[in-house]
């Protein structure tokens, strides 16, 4: 007999309290173990219209409701007992007509009523919206995995009504669907039917058969993180696809790809034994998110756990340097900043600023390598659009070749030149440390970051795998993947369906960023079609008269939340900079409640407020967040604004701020507050309608 369990049933226990989840997950094993146990207590649902619905009895109040046939047992949904009974009444198991894929669907008849009425002020009724789907035949809907009782429904949806209809609707259905109604036309691939309903790719992204106890104790374990059991086909594909050189996948904020990386790293430990696979990104803040996913993904494991190592990329750079050469003697960015300021007052004849010589050193001389006034006369400036003369690069030459002999006499080395010493190291003595890389946030590494990665493997097939988002890039500039042999041409994948923020919230955050993005080598990120899984409040965007005001409109949403039930650590407020963090603070102060302060060291938010900078948010989700001081000279940072010296240079600092506040808005999945005093920042221009 198959033992099944459906996303529905992780869901519904992630709602309990610690003890009731304990007390259901005992039920469900005593179910896997034994369905014919007399002492579970099992009663059949008589007034449900599927007659395979039973209840189990987890306590005096909870009841496990399960779907049972001769051949199967399906977990479904837990909760209190007249929840569970309702839930139970109104749902079917089915096998869809036309994709034979297993489908919990909604009996239509017991929904009175699935329209939310809007109200608008106005003198007299709007005009009816026309139906999208009027012109549909039964069988184009079927194809689509629209049930059947729900096509009448469905082709009288309108734009006003359609995310209503889809949240009733499953996965596959209402993707296609969303998909329909933006113009779009849905990449449904003909399958062959299943001979088990329970096999086919659409059924698999919400049930999923458990084989023995210790699989269902992993499934089980965290009911919150339902992505470490349940897969979209299209992420699936990407976990166990085969790739014959470096691959990516992309997507905007939500789509899932750390998900994909995630899966993808523990695919290759479970299929390579005898490999090393390194889980890799740009911070310690995101490996240490990483390193907590990874173990929820393989609780139980211990064996794979060891072959998969994470790190951020600086630190498995710093303990490769120091196995290969010694410990790195690394100059900080204030020691390179007094470097510089010491060789340019010995350099005469030029008048460049201080910030400008610190980035043209970063973003150029030690990004690139260059040793010699040759190749940096030669170099192509990527992303650092202020025109040189010759004469003037003559006059900077002289000020960094100065630098690089402090940098020596003084035994330092920059995070760059470490990873330029390895990647030479590993090409000439064909050291392996790893046999797979997959890197998260991949948008985000550096020039020589790239590069020692493309020395362990850039040719060998499936060693490299990148995961992405070119509107999510906040830290480097570009520069071209390819000039150091990572060709991902052909190899690169994009998501579209957003599984962690709302539609109203993506909405708003995507006129942010352009709907196509290219990287330097031409490889295009194409954003438009992209569609949210649920729907959602619309967020709130207000502007103050003063910080006092702002501070009280914060502290009152933030109120709201709390008492709609949203948990303390499910809610993060976001400022610009460290310059705004006290607006924040006082926030949490005025109203009472407990809070932590982002930064690398964090590794739980249980019971607090989580109060940090944008650059902080990367990697992080929230059910609430209040992106707070999106002042005027705020965001876009004036600071950095000033700094600048040619105007052509402007267009990256304005893509990067943009870039910063998209991702922080992109935190939030449910509940979203933008907020400033005025004169508010030019962006929040473009995040309304």
């Amino acid at each position: 007999m198959q033992f099944l369990i459906a996303d529905t049933f992780t869901e519904s226990l992630a709602k309990l309290t610690g003890q009731e989840q304990k007390a259901a997950k005992t039920t469900a094993f005593d179910l896997q173990m034994n369905p014919a146990n007399p002492g579970i207590k099992l009663h059949k649902l008589d007034t449900a219209k599927d007659r395979n619905f039973w209840s189990a009895r987890v306590s005096s109040d909870i009841r496990l409701i399960l779907h049972r046939t001769d051949s199967s047992i399906l977990l479904c949904y837990v909760d209190h007992h007249d929840v569970a009974y309702k839930w139970a009444e109104r749902r079917k198991l089915e096998t869809h007509p036309k994709t034979g894929a297993a489908q919990l669907v909604e009996v239509r008849e017991k929904v009175k009523e699935i329209i939310v009425p809007v109200y608008q002020e106005q003198e007299a009724p709007a005009p009816p919206r026309s139906p999208l789907f009027n012109g549909f035949k039964d069988e184009a809907l079927l194809e689509y995995g629209v049930p059947e009782d729900w096509l009448d429904d469905v082709r009288l949806a309108n734009e006003d009504t359609i995310l209503e209809i889809c949240d009733h609707l499953p996965a596959e259905a209402a993707e296609a669907l969303l998909d329909l109604a933006t113009g779009k036309t849905p990449s449904r691939q003909a399958k062959a039917i299943p001979a088990n309903p329970f096999d086919h790719p659409d059924a698999k992204r919400r049930f999923r058969i458990m084989k023995n106890s210790d699989e269902l104790e992993r499934a089980l374990a965290f009911p919150w993180e339902r992505w470490t059991v349940f897969l979209h086909p299209e992420q699936e594909k990407l976990v166990e696809k085969d790739f014959n050189g470096p691959a990516k996948v992309a997507g905007s904020a939500g789509t899932g790809k750390t998900i994909v990386a995630l899966h993808r790293a523990v695919h290759l430990a479970k299929t390579n034994p005898e490999a090393r696979v390194l889980l890799t990104t740009f911070s310690n803040t995101l490996a240490n998110a990483l390193q907590i996913k990874l173990k929820r993904l393989i609780h139980g494991k211990p064996r794979l756990g060891e072959r998969i190592e994470v790190h951020s990329m600086e630190a498995i750079g710093q303990r490769l340097f120091k196995l290969h050469f010694a410990p790195a003697q690394m100059a900080s960015r204030e020691e390179l900043a007094d470097l510089i300021r010491g060789a340019g007052e010995q350099v005469q004849g030029h008048n460049f600023s201080l910030h400008f010589l610190l980035t043209e050193w970063e973003q150029v001389v030690d990004a690139w390598q260059l040793q010699t006034w040759e190749e940096y006369r030669d170099v192509v400036r990527l992303g650092r659009k202020t025109r040189l003369p010759e004469s003037q690069r003559e006059l900077l030459w002289k000020i960094f070749s100065k630098v690089r002999q402090e940098l020596t006499h003084n035994d330092q080395i920059t995070p760059a030149s470490m990873f330029a010493q390895l990647a030479a190291k590993i090409k000439k003595q064909q050291i392996h440390p790893f046999d797979y890389a997959v890197v998260d946030e991949a948008q985000d590494i550096s020039v020589q970051q790239l590069a020692f990665l493309a020395a362990m493997g850039s040719s060998l097939p499936n060693a490299l795998f990148f995961a992405g988002d070119l509107g999510q890039r906040i830290f480097q500039i570009p520069f071209s993947w390819k000039s150091l042999g990572v060709e991902i041409r052909g190899r690169s994948r994009t998501l579209k369906i957003n599984y962690r923020t709302s539609h109203q919230i993506r909405m708003q955050a995507d006129r942010l960023l352009d709907s196509e993005m290219a990287d330097v080598d031409g490889n295009k990120e194409d954003r438009a079609g992209t569609i949210s899984v649920f729907n959602g409040p619309k967020p709130i965007i207000k502007l103050a008269d003063s910080l006092a005001e702002e501070i009280k409109l914060v502290k009152n949403w933030v109120g709201d939340c709390l008492a709609k039930g949203v948990e303390p650590h499910e809610i993060g407020i976001f400022v610009r900079s460290k310059n705004e963090l006290k607006r924040a603070f006082r926030v949490a102060q005025e109203l009472g409640a407990p809070f932590i302060t982002l930064d690398a060291s964090v590794k739980t938010f249980k019971g607090k407020l989580s109060i940090g900078t944008m650059h902080l948010a990367k990697g992080l989700e929230f059910r609430a967040v209040a992106v707070m001081a999106c002042d005027d000279e705020v965001i876009p940072s004036q600071s950095r604004i000033d700094t600048i010296s040619d105007e052509a240079d402007l267009e990256e600092v304005y893509s990067t701020e943009r870039h910063l506040l998209y991702v922080a808005c992109t935190r939030a999945r449910d509940y979203l507050l933008v907020s400033g005093v005025e004169p508010a920042s030019e962006f929040l221009d473009d995040l309304l309608p």
